[in-house]
């Protein structure tokens, strides 16, 4: 079996995300000012929602923005994330901030949910490790009800070292966090797209165009399921 092969059939590139590698990265994003930074763009997100929203967020992790999401108690949230770890954690840090999410285990590729089940699917800083991302977007597209919309945020192929020095900067964190993250940032930038590669991938997707805006390190594609 070849490398893509491989990846495929586990569902993700790169190291699996368990254990104590998760729960370093778990701790890592929040520190700093990052909780605050979620909670203000879970509120730009979801201004002009109506209450009773179904929100999905696919790839969670330990689930911060997904709380920042259901935490003014307007929507029903679910997080979907391929590591046992994360959805553990995620789950005990709901609890704690006494937030009601829906945190399951499952595969981007292929979700254990039903079609037409959310109005909203949000990806942040996950897309580029999944190991077949034409089949993730078809999945949030089957998932999708019609009107419904994806929002994917991720690094940037074109990101410089200078942009991923402003973003770490802005984190405010430690000086040993802030190497480690900007070593990172730059190794995960060789997995990362392009604002060409994401409109053919979403050209071949059941979307079939994506709108794309570009800033710092990232991209903020969307796509609207008609």
């Amino acid at each position: 079996m070849d490398a893509t092969s491989r990846q495929q059939k586990k569902g993700y590139r790169g190291l699996p995300m368990e254990g104590i590698v998760a729960r370093r990265y778990a701790e890592l994003r929040r520190s700093g000012t990052q909780i605050d930074e979620w909670r203000e763009q879970a509120a730009q997100i979801t201004a002009s929602l109506p209450g009773g929203t179904d929100v999905l967020e696919v790839a969670p992790g330990p689930g911060y923005f997904a709380i920042e999401l259901a935490r003014p108690g307007r929507f029903r949230v679910t997080g979907l994330d391929i590591s046992r770890t994360f959805v553990d954690i995620a789950r005990e840090n709901a609890r704690q901030a006494k937030v009601s999410v829906d945190f399951r285990l499952g595969d981007a590729g292929s979700m254990p949910l039903a079609d037409e089940s959310f109005d909203l699917i949000i990806c942040q800083a996950a897309f580029k490790n999944f190991a077949q991302p034409g089949r993730a977007l078809e999945e949030m597209y089957r998932v999708l009800r019609a009107g419904g919309m994806a929002i994917i945020q991720d690094m940037s192929r074109d990101a410089s070292n200078a942009d991923i020095g402003r973003e770490v900067g802005r984190m405010r964190l430690g000086r040993l966090s802030a190497f480690t993250t900007k070593w990172t940032f730059r190794m995960l930038r060789r997995r990362a797209y392009t604002i060409e590669r994401f409109r053919e991938l979403a050209a071949a997707s059941p979307f079939g165009t994506c709108d794309i805006q570009a800033g710092g390190i990232g991209l903020d594609v969307r796509m609207k399921k008609l």
